[in-house]
């Protein structure tokens, strides 16, 4: 009896040490820090213009940190768009072979019309970013010849490497003498928290169509920015970027941007390169967290994303300016009314998927939304998973069932604690001290400023005719020297405080920040403009 006695508290013992293993073992997760965390589109349709509203376009954009931190493997596009050429017609390949877009894409056959020449970029946050920091960055962005290469400030490509693009692959010109345009992307002041910038892309008559070979149209598809303290032109695309991949063949002889009218659809956030966390046992129900996203919400509840979305004709600005330029009356850069449509928007709740898989009831998170006004956004809907505003961060999916958003009170507590890697600071664009940056080269010597990103810009001013990106074209000195003149005519009467873009129908603009804008130097106030060649 006595040694009965003293068993139990020993089997006790061993039951309850048994059980505590076991709680361990499901209580305890393993971590794995990997990829394709999220994937989708937040994005609208724009009706189809009249057919003759392929001469721009235009819209306002909010601007606002999408994350607290840069974090590394991270790519997400705010509302942006993307404008291609409008050959509807074709039917035969407008990219030919040799070309990235014709040899790996060919679910974009037979035509390969949506990846033949694009003009896209805007706002956001890019895995090849060098130097980032809280708010996105603007950048301009496009391909000429089928995704081969892309062109994204006057002497750089998008990001891919800190090496400048050769020669011949160049395809911007400086046109602003009071913006800098670095290659990592423009910055912004302080903390913008949902404040607008708007932006136009307009094709201009900068120089005259020509017969070739190849043919080149007279469209110079150019940037002009509405925000607090800039305003107006910034750069465009060289008519001849477009035209060079009819060089060797002809099927493309007039199919470029340089002479076709552009087509937008719509637009979104590209919602790209994302990581994700994973918290996993021996058991059924798997973790996942995300970095947290967050959207500006008004004291109305709503998030507004885009508004004034714009079309315009060739009587908005293009045949204003082609009289100017011929010697006719002055022209003031300002859209004019006579040629602008404003399209009736829509939108529909897109899907997301997390490494393929669909993730389910998100639309009991949020809703897009097309606001009165044509005003693009999202609706917040009462949830218990997340606050307006912050978009699901935790997932959660059981054996082979629903992957589908959760709190963080649902998911275990060491996957709420774990961090994301965040980015590190590249390495430095630089130009070479040869070619086209040389020869002719500038008119003054290096000068240096400090963006709100930490980097230091390293500039020159150049004669505007004799920056890196024209000196590849054979051009008559005549042609040139027209060129310049018309520049010169622009930066006397086109000033960065005067209106180009109409106001925003609702809210404030943003600034850009103030390290951007420059003061022409003495006797280089017209005529000259401001070429980045390094940063760092």
């Amino acid at each position: 009896m006595r040694n009965r006695f003293y068993l139990l508290p020993v089997i006790f013992i061993i039951l309850y040490s048994c059980s505590e293993n076991r709680k361990d073992k499901v209580d305890t997760y393993v971590l794995s820090e990997l990829s394709r965390g999220l994937h989708g589109y937040i994005s609208y349709n724009s009706a189809k213009p009249p057919a003759d509203y392929g001469a721009g376009i235009s819209f306002y954009s909010a601007v606002w940190p999408l994350i607290e931190q840069p974090l590394a493997d991270f790519q997400i596009g705010l509302p942006s768009t993307w404008i291609i050429p409008e050959n509807s017609d074709v039917d035969f390949p407008l990219c030919p072979n040799g070309t990235h877009a014709r040899d790996n894409w060919p679910e974009r056959g037979p035509t390969w019309g949506s990846v033949f020449q694009t003009i896209e970029g805007g706002l956001g946050y890019w895995a090849g970013n060098k130097f980032r920091y809280g708010s996105p960055k603007f950048s301009m962005n496009a391909t000429s010849s089928c995704y081969d290469f892309e062109i994204a400030s006057p002497g750089w490509g998008f990001f891919r490497s800190s090496q400048p693009l050769d020669d011949d692959k160049m395809g911007i010109a400086q046109l602003s003498n009071r913006l800098l345009v670095p290659p990592d992307g423009l910055t912004f002041e302080g903390n913008p928290d949902g404040q607008f910038l708007g932006y136009a892309w307009m094709a201009l008559p900068l120089m005259d169509a020509t017969e070739g070979p190849p043919p080149t149209g007279d469209q110079s598809w150019t940037l002009f920015l509405n925000s607090m303290n800039f305003k107006g032109p910034v750069a465009y695309y060289i008519a001849e970027t477009w035209s060079k991949i009819s060089k060797d063949y002809k099927p493309d002889y007039g199919r470029g941007l340089d002479a076709r009218p552009g087509v937008m659809g719509g637009g979104a956030i590209e919602i790209n390169t994302v990581p994700k966390i994973m918290a996993g046992n021996t058991g059924d129900t798997v973790y996942y967290k995300i970095p947290q996203l967050q959207f500006p919400v008004d004291d109305q509840g709503k998030t507004v994303l885009v508004q004034d979305v714009k079309y315009y004709s060739k009587d908005a600005l293009y045949n204003t300016f082609k009289a100017w330029q011929n010697g006719g009356e002055s022209c003031e850069g300002k859209f004019q009314p006579e040629g602008t449509w404003e399209p009736e928007l829509t939108t529909s709740m897109p899907d997301f998927d997390q490494d393929g898989v669909k993730l389910e009831n998100m639309d009991r998170i949020f809703d897009t939304y097309i606001y009165p006004g044509n005003i693009f956004g999202m609706k917040w809907n009462n949830s218990q998973v997340t606050e307006p505003g912050n978009f699901p961060q935790y997932y959660m999916q059981v054996g082979n069932g629903i992957k589908e958003p959760v709190s963080a009170e649902d998911v275990p507590p060491e996957l709420v604690l774990k961090e994301f890697k965040l980015a590190e600071r590249g390495t430095p664009y630089i130009s070479p001290d040869a070619g086209s940056w040389s020869d002719p080269g500038p008119v003054s010597a290096p000068e240096t400023v400090t963006l709100a990103d930490g980097s230091t810009v390293t500039y020159c001013w150049y004669r505007f005719i004799d920056q890196p990106s024209l000196q590849q074209f054979n051009w008559s000195n005549e042609k040139k020297e027209s060129l310049q003149l018309l520049v010169e005519m622009i930066h006397a009467q086109w000033l960065k405080d005067s209106e180009y873009m109409a106001p925003p129908g609702t809210g404030t603009l943003v600034s850009l920040d103030p390290a951007l804008l420059v003061q022409p130097p003495e006797g280089y106030e017209i005529g000259y403009v401001p070429i980045v060649i390094g940063q760092k």
